[in-house]
């Protein structure tokens, strides 16, 4: 019995070596019914070396973490690309470039600007004559324009640089001349008819002013008095040969507009065609303003002054000084609200406005227009529309950001989203230029001119530099990190993505 109770235990001891016993899991909560045998489990690859499986069943490549918008599934991390140089080249050269015009052309610009200021910021006169018909002298669209010519012929003689001669309400000429020494002696001498006329000692008129070639003032070197020496065109010349002839030893009386200026005796024929007015003016400054008035001609309608106003250069200096001032002052805050909102784009934005500043200066100059107090609240104005359309742009950039884009194709939605709004608004700003301009008097219709032009350029900095600048900026990939886009901190960090 010993025996045979070993050889059953050596026999159990021989099959537990040689049939290994494999362990059942454990039945989980789920019940034991979904367990698979070892036999039946399908077989798995090994893993690969780096990879793990992320959290819900998603694996990542390379071992990296994903990035994803918000809410949406993790995605690969790209590999990052390199920087585009020739396109970082071309975007550096551009700001050296603007830099280099504003420096070396700060000075000339500000020295010609000086010569183009209004009356309003280097002080002067602004009348406003209203014609007055009469008999044979009628008021009408002719009449009107003679007039003004007239008064152009005259400022210009008198030296008056950039001065503004119009025609208002149909009877009215304003007259504002910038920077003149003396407004006075300018009111009378545009004012004034001029109407000269010879007559004989029976009161007969035998020439007027109509028929002079010139009048030069000069000094008597015999007596040192001032006189004005006329000279007579062709036909003139020989009605006053005649009268001279027939009236030896009489008097020709010579009138300027009605008052007797001279009554000479004649003591011979003159036949050359040549005159002298003397003893009529007090100083030679009055002779050389009736040689002006006479040279221009007379006025073809007589005319009244119904308002004038005088600046004078040291209101006009103080008006200057803080209208750069006030503007300096608000493009400094433009600027740094754009940089630290914007941060990279906000530079964008700068550069552009900049482009701006240069573009409106350059037309100015081209032109020739006047700088007015009105004309700088434009410019401000149609400055403020710009930095608006880089706005509109640059907020449409952050929402695509956001919206887990990437950076090439946040900044083209981004701008073909916003370009509408843009035309819209600078549209609507455009048509209140011109209903100003149509509607407005004289001041303005230079802020609306202003205005118009400001915007034309607003919106050409916008579509074209700012466009171009980002598009550079884009594509060189130097700065790929959303927070320098105007992207908030938390919200960049899960955006982030190093390729475009």
């Amino acid at each position: 019995m010993a025996g045979k109770k070993q050889r059953r235990n050596t026999n159990k001891q021989q099959q537990k070596q040689t049939t290994p016993e494999s362990p059942q899991p454990e039945p989980t909560a789920a019940g034991a019914a979904n367990q698979q045998s070892p036999n039946t489990a399908p077989r798995r690859a090994a893993p690969v070396p780096g990879d793990a499986p992320a959290p819900g069943g998603t694996r990542t490549v390379g071992g990296g973490a994903g990035f994803s918008g918000p809410g949406g599934p993790n995605r690969p991390q790209a590999r990052r690309q390199t920087t585009n140089w020739a396109d970082a080249g071309i975007l550096g050269l551009i700001v050296l470039a603007i830099a280099a015009i504003v420096i070396f052309t700060a000075k000339p610009i500000a020295s010609e600007l000086q010569k183009h200021l209004g009356l309003d910021l280097q002080g002067g006169v602004s009348v406003i004559y209203q014609a007055v018909p009469s008999p044979g002298a009628p008021v009408n669209s002719d009449s009107m324009n003679a007039l003004r010519n007239n008064m152009v012929r005259r400022v210009d003689a008198l030296g008056v640089t950039e001065p503004t001669i119009q025609i208002e309400n149909g009877n009215r000429i304003l007259v504002e001349l910038a920077g003149i020494k003396d407004p006075e002696q300018a009111v009378s001498v545009i004012g004034q008819t001029a109407h000269m006329e010879f007559k004989t000692e029976d009161g007969k008129v035998v020439l007027t002013g109509a028929d002079l070639k010139s009048a030069q003032a000069q000094i008597n070197t015999s007596t040192s008095q001032p006189e004005v020496a006329l000279t007579f065109d062709s036909a003139g010349a020989k009605i006053f040969a005649q009268v001279t002839a027939a009236n030896v030893g009489k008097t020709i009386s010579i009138y300027l507009d009605n008052q007797l200026l001279t009554n000479p005796v004649v003591q011979e024929a003159i036949p050359s065609g040549n005159a002298v007015i003397n003893g009529g003016f007090k100083t030679l400054q009055d002779a050389q303003n009736t040689a002006l008035q006479l040279n221009a001609g007379a006025l073809p309608v007589q005319v009244t002054t119904i308002e004038k106003t005088t600046v004078g250069p040291t209101l006009g200096q103080d008006s200057l000084n803080r209208s750069l001032h006030a503007g300096m002052i608000g493009l400094v805050l433009v600027f740094l609200f754009m940089l630290f909102y914007y941060r990279v784009p906000g530079i964008v934005a700068d550069l552009s406005l900049i482009v701006y500043a240069l573009i409106m200066v350059g037309l100015y100059l081209l032109v020739h227009a006047t700088l007015t107090l009105e004309g700088i609240a434009a410019f401000i104005i149609s400055l403020g529309m710009a930095v608006d359309a880089n706005i509109l742009i640059y907020e449409r950039l952050k929402e695509e950001l956001r919206a887990g884009k990437t950076l090439r194709s946040s900044f083209d939605a981004g701008f073909r989203h916003a370009l509408t709004t843009i035309l819209d608004c600078n549209v609507n700003s455009l048509i209140g230029a011109c209903v100003l301009y149509y509607f407005g008097s004289s001041d303005i219709k230079g802020f609306a001119v202003t205005l118009f032009i400001g915007v034309f350029t607003s919106l050409f900095t916008a579509v074209t530099f700012t466009r171009l600048i980002m598009n550079l900026l884009v594509s060189s990939r130097l700065v790929l990190n959303p927070k320098w886009y105007g992207v908030r901190t938390k919200i960049a960090a899960a955006l982030a993505k190093p390729a475009v």
